[in-house]
């Protein structure tokens, strides 16, 4: 049925909000090889896709959300989030930014939950009951009931009452290393199993050309240094567009990567950070594994939920990526993240 999925397009939108915070994801660096500039606040954002129908017409699902306000949410998070010391301002959930680019709440056919933690997930109360619900394996039996019934709870019962709450279960139907269920059933978008920084985590793997795909990871990975580089994708010996630059020019990290990761124990090839925050580290580092197989191809565009860099070449609602690699965006964000290595690049007098 390539005539149906061919007309579909991937929809990018981002709800930006601040969230500053020292970053967990770089204390390796900041441990091991520290230099002036790591650990500094950052900026998260919330990424979320919709995938639209032919011709234009409703969108067949929201894969993930941006975070409500969390006074809105379950007890536990509303009191947790004020512990924190997060400055949190979000400007509008993924429901606003919708409806202000022309797609009414009531035209999404399903919500995805890439897993429940609260700053990844849309708030369902802005959708009708009509709208379905999609969450991963392990869900329900972990995170039901919702408050108040259970107020330790992180999902309220508000969230899937009166509306089809879907658990994905996987068979045997692999997309290279991940388990995955074909959800609308034509080859258009799959949602690949992906345990480990949550209960129930999933993966959207949506296809935008006959032979390319975008990978939402979700929480998968925070950073793209904790995948990259790889054994699969070493870092190369230049690196086009330049990261640290604007102007056309290659970067060329030389020996310089080699001897960071050698002064930190680790090998080339070995990604940049470590994991340090998931529910099941060695679930996770496996899900993380199978990431790095599928990273490495061309024609997969990898964009996690909170990845810093790829606000930069994004619009704040694009009205398509099926093109994103016509428009070399796979180049551009690959390498991306060595920007944050500027200081160690500077000492190497490469930048």
């Amino acid at each position: 049925m390539i005539d149906v999925w061919m007309q579909e397009e991937l929809v990018a939108q981002f709800v930006r909000f601040r969230r500053l915070f020292r970053s967990h994801t770089l204390s390796d660096i900041q441990r091991q090889y520290p230099h002036r500039g790591f650990g500094l606040p950052l900026r998260s954002t919330a990424y979320s896709f919709a995938r639209r129908g032919p011709a234009r017409g409703p969108a067949r699902g929201a894969p993930r959300g941006a975070p409500r306000h969390y006074g809105n949410s379950s007890p536990t998070i509303a009191e947790y989030i004020p512990t924190t010391g997060y400055n949190i301002e979000i400007e509008k959930d993924g429901a606003d930014v919708l409806q202000d680019n022309g797609v009414p709440s009531k035209d999404i056919e399903a919500i995805f939950w890439s897993h429940w933690h609260w700053d990844d997930i849309v708030n369902p109360d802005r959708f009708p009951k009509s709208t379905a619900l999609i969450v991963g394996q392990g869900f329900k039996k972990a995170m039901l009931p919702g408050a108040p019934a259970n107020p330790r709870s992180p999902i309220l019962e508000s969230d899937y009452t009166g509306r089809e709450l879907k658990e994905i279960e996987f068979g045997f139907f692999q997309i290279g290393p991940f388990p995955a269920h074909d959800f609308f059933g034509h080859g258009s978008f799959y949602l690949p199993d992906s345990p480990g920084h949550a209960i129930g985590h999933l993966c959207g793997l949506a296809r935008t050309t006959t032979d390319t795909f975008v990978l939402l990871g979700g929480g998968v990975c925070h950073h793209a240094g904790i995948f990259r580089p790889s054994k699969h994708l070493p870092v190369p010996a230049s690196i086009s567009p330049h990261p640290l630059s604007n102007m056309e020019s290659h970067f060329c990290p030389g020996h310089a990567w080699e001897e960071l990761q050698k002064s930190r124990g680790r090998a080339a090839t070995d990604p940049l950070l470590e994991m340090t925050f998931d529910h099941d580290i060695t679930l996770a580092t496996d899900t993380k594994r199978k990431l790095q197989e599928l990273d490495c191809n061309n024609n997969v565009l990898v964009i996690n939920a909170h990845g810093a860099s790829v606000r930069d070449h994004f619009d704040r609602f694009l009205k398509s990526l099926n093109d994103w690699k016509a428009k070399g965006l796979g180049k551009k964000l690959r390498w991306d993240f060595s920007r944050e290595l500027s200081p160690y690049w500077k000492a190497k007098g490469l930048a």
